[in-house]
């Protein structure tokens, strides 16, 4: 089969298009032809070696442990394990295949990938394979650091970074709650968040929400770009600030922990203010939440927003445009049909 090939650490420039055997596929796996895969920050992080820690939480320590990079795939059932009881070949499915925070390859940019069953559900028959490749990873991102369902309704929610590739998703999930949704990001990509549902928009290159009057009850910061003594200032007395840590493709410079220290900071500070973090008394599991995102997308109260497609063989061009370009939705790698 067809597959992108990562041999060592680096650039995207290095990955290959190469022939490598077919995967094998436990007993309970299933075996995928791909049909669409996504690109995403954390796909980066683990072609690039960067922050350093990254091959330490699975990725490996020299050189990948699986070379091939990708972790959200859509596709059809080829085979399944001998305990699979839940697919069966022919079936359209997506998710994803690895158990971690995408901080590993897991195989999926190539014509075939095995994953384990708890990680896939069944594709919708109302959206494209491309669609559904591309919500896994930032739906689960958006899903475990939301608040639960019955807190939004009704409450003012401010998505800052809405744009990018967890916002949209999660400005609709927020939405489907029944809450009122600010959303900031830049100057162009405002008409696509009014499209989405959100009630009102910030321009960020024109307006700081933190100097503004209105107060929220939920501040779902994914770039992190205004400290948490700054977003208090808008938050209501109850309210909550949920920071996602978007490190835009290392460009903070810290190449060994990354934002892994600022994190555990926050969560030791969660301890002694109650206004940071989700308040929630478990986290949904990976199998839960695609199930949650089936739903959603089948009752289209989710709506996926592709940027771009490129094929497999494009992928130094398709890497470039994630990185370089400004994105309206995520961009997807297909496989020859």
């Amino acid at each position: 089969m067809k597959a992108i090939v990562q041999t060592k650490y680096g650039s995207p420039a290095d990955l290959r298009l190469r022939e490598v055997a077919e995967p094998t596929v436990g007993e309970n796996e299933v075996l995928v032809r791909v049909r669409a895969a996504s690109i995403h920050p954390d796909v980066w992080h683990v072609v690039a070696g960067w922050p350093y820690i990254v091959r330490l939480m699975g990725s490996g320590l020299f050189k990948p442990k699986n070379p091939i990079p990708g972790t959200d795939m859509a596709g059809v059932v080829e085979s399944v394990g001998d305990k699979v009881t839940r697919f069966q070949p022919g079936d359209e499915v997506f998710g994803e295949t690895i158990a971690a925070q995408g901080w590993a390859n897991g195989g999926t940019f190539a014509e075939y990938v095995s994953a384990p069953q708890d990680r896939l559900a069944l594709k919708p028959g109302n959206i494209t394979f491309e669609q559904a490749a591309s919500v896994p990873a930032s739906g689960f991102i958006a899903l475990l650091n939301l608040p639960e369902a019955s807190q939004l309704e009704g409450r003012e929610v401010l998505i800052n970074g809405a744009g990018g590739g967890v916002g949209p998703l999660a400005l609709q999930i927020v939405k489907s709650y029944g809450a009122r949704v600010t959303a900031v990001d830049t100057t162009n990509k405002l008409d696509m968040l009014l499209s989405l549902g959100a009630d009102r928009v910030i321009d960020y290159t024109r307006e700081d929400f933190t100097r503004g009057d209105r107060r929220y009850d939920l501040i779902f910061d994914i770039p992190g770009n205004h400290p948490f003594s700054v977003c208090k200032r808008v938050l209501n007395p109850e309210g909550r600030y949920v920071p996602i840590g978007y490190e835009h493709y290392g460009k903070s410079g810290r190449r060994i922990f990354g934002l892994v220290p600022h994190f555990i900071y926050l969560m030791l500070l969660a301890r002694f203010d109650k206004q940071l973090g989700t308040g929630k008394s478990s986290r949904p599991t990976r199998a839960e939440t695609i199930e949650v995102l089936r739903d959603l997308l089948a009752t289209e109260k989710l709506t996926p927003i592709i940027d771009s497609v490129f094929p497999l063989s494009e992928i130094h061009e398709a890497f470039r445009h994630q990185i370089e370009d400004e994105l309206h939705g995520k961009v997807i790698l297909t496989t020859a049909r």
